[in-house]
């Protein structure tokens, strides 16, 4: 297992986002920058949060660093502990059924919108999912599970531009956070994301048709099959 799969040494390559943020650099896009190591998986359940690492790899200020530990802790990804400090939340089943509810509400409800959405964004949308899909199939030739979870972190998000709507697009990126905190559970990443890639390359299949119920149905039976896999493991 490498450094990275550990979630060690991610403070350190924060140096790397300091000059996009810049000199104006706001709690928000600090935030950004955190939730996307979470999504990544660079970040599992129960990593402590050092203000003094993290605000010297960003070169952000203490105020700035704890607002955005606040944006996160309201999107259920920190947790401030009296007296220890700032978490990594870890999650249990009551949440991961109540993702995957709102998963089937998001999802499948973005993928019906799509005979309504612009044909250029459907285009954008589908080119996006065929990308991860892609991305995700070369991360599991080369054996790199933590790549492929993540390049299935980037097939939902696309699913999400079906909607054409912002507020979908960043409610996406929020759940998708919390998901994988919940896939850190999984104690064998192979065994858990390799038969997703072929539903992800079926999905595909009916979205590049124009087969857009077809997808939908598609998606909410691998959305249920994923909810009792990662129940079953938390129970």
């Amino acid at each position: 297992m490498t450094t990275n799969e550990r979630g060690i040494g991610w403070v350190e390559e924060l140096g790397a986002e300091r000059a996009s943020l810049g000199r104006a650099s706001t709690a928000r896009r600090v935030a950004d920058v955190l939730r996307a190591r979470i999504t990544e998986g660079r970040l599992p359940p129960g990593t402590r949060l050092s203000e003094e690492d993290i605000g010297a790899a960003l070169g952000v200020s203490r105020n700035t660093l704890r607002e955005s530990f606040r944006l996160l802790a309201h999107e259920r990804l920190l947790v401030h502990e009296f007296n220890r400090g700032v978490f990594v939340r870890k999650l249990d089943a009551d949440d991961v059924r109540d993702l995957y509810a709102f998963r089937r509400i998001l999802e499948c409800g973005a993928l019906r919108h799509a005979t309504r959405t612009e044909e250029a964004v459907r285009r954008t949308a589908v080119e996006a999912v065929r990308r991860a899909v892609e991305d995700g199939e070369s991360s599991a030739t080369q054996g790199n599970w933590v790549d492929v979870g993540t390049a299935n972190m980037a097939f939902h998000q696309a699913i999400a531009l079906f909607a054409q709507s912002p507020r979908v697009d960043e409610a996406m990126r929020h759940v998708l956070a919390e998901l994988r905190l919940v896939f850190h559970v999984m104690a064998a990443p192979q065994t858990f994301h390799e038969p997703y890639l072929t539903d992800n390359r079926r999905i595909l299949g009916h979205l590049a048709d124009g087969e857009f119920e077809a997808a939908a149905q598609a998606l909410a039976a691998y959305l249920d099959a994923a909810e009792s896999q990662l129940v079953a493991v938390f129970e």
